[in-house]
């Protein structure tokens, strides 16, 4: 009945900022969010949390009354602003939560038990660990920062990947080319030299692209160059072909996602795409024209090589999400420039779908524009109901109205197509399902639908990762092995499911999980996969 309730209000809300001849339509979430989102998760509670730095100055939310944060550059200064709220998406509605040290270019990802584990940023909080345990919008929870425990090096644009066995690795960041864990390890942080080979003399090796691939070894990208790295025993396994085009990472701000896994689970498909040409971040050019090159590689195989493909748009700070078909939105962003405080100009309005089981040069299909520039600091989420939730975008140091790209506290959300009211017959509703499945486990997912099924409906399982400067850490989406839908009664359908069979597949941890009719997903249920 939630779920149900859920998708009515999105099928009523869905507003036309549309396009007639182009897919996917445009909704006003909410007007103001209080902060300009440059970090975003999603909660199994079906809430989203938002996050900005602290050292920004006023927000357009206040915290709790009585409740303030002394500023460490003035202990006589008290910030009553709040830096990071919970956004409800039934409701529409946000609260403020408290956040003490300075969050810039941070990093996350949610651990086992659905606790969002944050790390690092600037000044005060840079060797900081914080956590939030979400709760139901109706209750209280709030940010904890940990105490008597840190970060072994500083961690300012690093990133975060949940491991097989529930631990997570904490990769990079501004001068610090090493690795280290959480629940932190007696040996600390542990030097990675690829990270400062990776560099150059404008960076480019911040926020490293990092996947989790199905044979347990992560597929680290930086620059323009890969590795296949062995955490375990601190070893690079693998160096992959440099991928041709100039840099992708900050501050030349392509992004990256790991395809969907399925079948035997042995192959593994990373797509990089966009960036900046080397140089425009030095020259501090904000017209430099963005490329829109895409490179493909399967990491797995013995001899891997990138496969080149242009996107429609030249693109830079663009997100890829992951959607519960396997095909990937590519959104938000800007045509020129670079990432940086306001350097980059020319919004890129228009979505873009990757469709990777289409042969090279057919993949590739532009939507419906939006309306909103979200560029620098903006972020890009995958909601449960299906459509993409799209915050943020700050290109200035401080909050700044009034000017051509102002600071964004407007949150949206697209619809991709198979959302449009003419696919509502074929949208199943996962009426039945447990809440915890285990490794390898056989389990059954009890649906509706309006339409008699034709073919395989997919279950499909995708994470919450943490979203922020165009990559989002820990994307994954895993096709389950599913049995044909066998009716079960009017319009009902039984499909029995085999859950991923390790922690290398699909880490611990709760997923979205969505059955999938001719293209058209459910609702999502939250499951907690365990061991």
């Amino acid at each position: 009945m939630a779920s149900l309730l859920f998708l009515t209000i999105v099928l009523v809300s869905i507003s036309c900022f549309t396009r007639a001849d182009l897919p996917g339509t445009w909704e006003l979430l909410l007007e103001n969010a209080g902060i300009a989102s440059m970090h975003t998760a999603v909660t199994r509670f079906n809430t989203v949390v938002l996050l900005d730095r602290t050292n920004i100055g006023p927000s357009r939310k206040m915290l709790r009354k009585g409740h303030c944060r002394v500023d460490p550059n003035n202990p006589n200064k008290h910030d009553c602003y709040a830096h990071s709220v919970l956004f409800d998406l039934v409701t529409r509605s946000t609260r403020p939560l408290m956040i003490l040290t300075d969050t810039w270019c941070s990093s996350g990802q949610f651990l086992p038990d659905g606790t969002l584990l944050q790390t690092g940023g600037d000044l005060d909080g840079v060797k900081k660990f914080r956590k939030f345990s979400p709760c139901k919008f109706s209750e209280f929870c709030d940010w904890q920062e940990l105490e008597n425990v840190e970060l072994s090096h500083g961690r300012w644009y690093a990133t975060n990947q949940i491991l097989p066995d529930g631990t997570i690795i904490i990769v990079g960041g501004r001068s610090s080319s090493s690795v280290e864990f959480y629940p932190p390890r007696e040996t600390g942080a542990v030097l990675f030299p690829f990270l400062a080979q990776a560099g150059d003399n404008q960076m480019d090796n911040l926020y490293p692209y990092v996947h989790l691939l199905p044979n347990g070894h992560l597929f680290i990208f930086a620059n323009n160059k890969a590795v296949l790295y062995d955490f375990v025993i601190n070893n690079v396994v693998k160096e992959y072909p440099d991928l041709e085009g100039g840099p992708r990472n900050y501050p030349s701000a392509g992004s990256s996602a790991m395809l969907a896994l399925s079948g035997d689970y042995s192959a593994a498909t990373v797509v990089v795409c966009g960036g900046a040409p080397y140089g425009a971040f030095i020259d501090r050019s904000t017209d430099t024209p963005a490329h829109g090159s895409c490179g493909r590689i399967d990491p797995t195989r013995p001899d891997p090589v990138w496969e080149m493909e242009d996107m429609p748009f030249g693109r830079i700070m663009g997100d890829m999400v992951m959607l519960p078909t396997g095909e990937v939105m590519i959104i938000n962003g800007a045509q020129a420039g670079t990432q940086g405080f306001d350097l980059a100009s020319n919004p890129c309005l228009y979505p873009v779908l990757y469709r990777p089981d289409q042969p090279l040069g057919l993949r590739f299909m532009t939507l419906n524009p939006g309306t909103v520039p979200r560029m620098y600091h903006s972020t890009a989420n995958l909601l449960p109901d299906g459509r993409i939730l799209l915050a943020g975008s700050n290109p200035h140091y401080i909050y700044k109205f009034g000017v051509e790209f102002p600071t964004e506290l407007r949150i949206e959300a697209f619809s991709p197509e198979y959302l449009s009211p003419d696919r509502a017959n074929l949208r199943p509703e996962i009426v039945e399902l447990q809440e915890t499945v285990k490794f390898s486990e056989v389990f059954d997912m009890f649906v509706t639908v309006p339409l008699p099924v034709v073919g395989l409906v997919e279950v499909n399982i995708a994470s919450a990762p943490f979203a922020t400067h165009s990559f989002s850490q820990g994307q994954r989406l895993v096709k389950l092995a599913v049995s044909s839908a066998i009716p079960d009664g009017e319009g009902l359908y039984r499909i029995s499911c085999t859950a991923p069979p390790d922690g290398k597949v699909a880490p611990p941890g709760y997923y979205m999980v969505f059955a999938v009719n001719q293209g058209v997903p459910s609702v999502a249920r939250w499951v907690q996969v365990v061991s």
